[in-house]
């Protein structure tokens, strides 16, 4: 089996993620692919994402009807900093013939070496980098392998969609309606 893993805050989940996962699923086979919040991000220490609850509300809303994704908790129950490796460590255990796939912005690319046990990560998964439009690609540090998606590079963030709800200003096309109501109904943003 071919596993797709996508880690983030998705804090808010947004249709650049889930165009994401399309290529990632369409480009390299994918039997299945799992978003998973993490608690904290080691890469954001100060920032305080919407609560757990809320995010897993609108990753279900986001992704309802979408039988090859499927949203894993894992991380937001362990709380604390969420550590790819663990996670990583948590499939290879429960599922050992699986290729894992992890899915990373190309801002992270470089970072990969600093990552928690960087060689145990390289040697478990392939990376499978979320160009960001108009930036070049980088090459992997070594011993780190994988590929460029080439499909669906949107140029959204999370930071931006929760400035424009700040702002006052729609996101619906940018989220969902299901994930646009969520963010109205639990004031969040704001």
């Amino acid at each position: 089996m071919k596993l797709g893993l996508y880690g983030g805050t998705f804090d808010p989940v947004h249709l650049g993620h889930l165009l994401v996962a399309q290529a990632a699923c369409e480009e390299f086979g994918l039997d299945r692919l799992c978003f998973i919040p993490a608690a904290q991000s080691p890469f954001k220490p100060g920032s305080e994402p919407a609560s757990a609850k809320v995010r897993l509300q609108m990753l279900r809303l986001a992704l309802a009807g979408q039988p090859r994704y499927e949203v894993d908790a894992q991380e937001l129950t362990r709380g604390g900093v969420s550590y790819t490796v663990d996670t990583v460590r948590d499939y290879r255990r429960r599922l050992p013939d699986a290729q894992l796939f992890w899915l990373i912005g190309a801002d992270h690319v470089t970072k990969l070496p600093l990552w928690r046990d960087a060689e145990e990560l390289a040697a478990s998964v392939e990376f499978l980098v979320i160009p960001r439009p108009g930036e070049p690609s980088v090459p992997f540090p070594a011993p780190f392998r994988g590929a460029m998606l080439k499909g669906f590079p949107l140029g959204v963030s999370s930071s931006q969609i929760r400035a424009r709800v700040k702002a006052g200003l729609p996101v619906d096309l940018l989220t969902g309606p299901a994930v646009a109501e969520a963010l109205r109904a639990n004031r969040l943003y704001l």
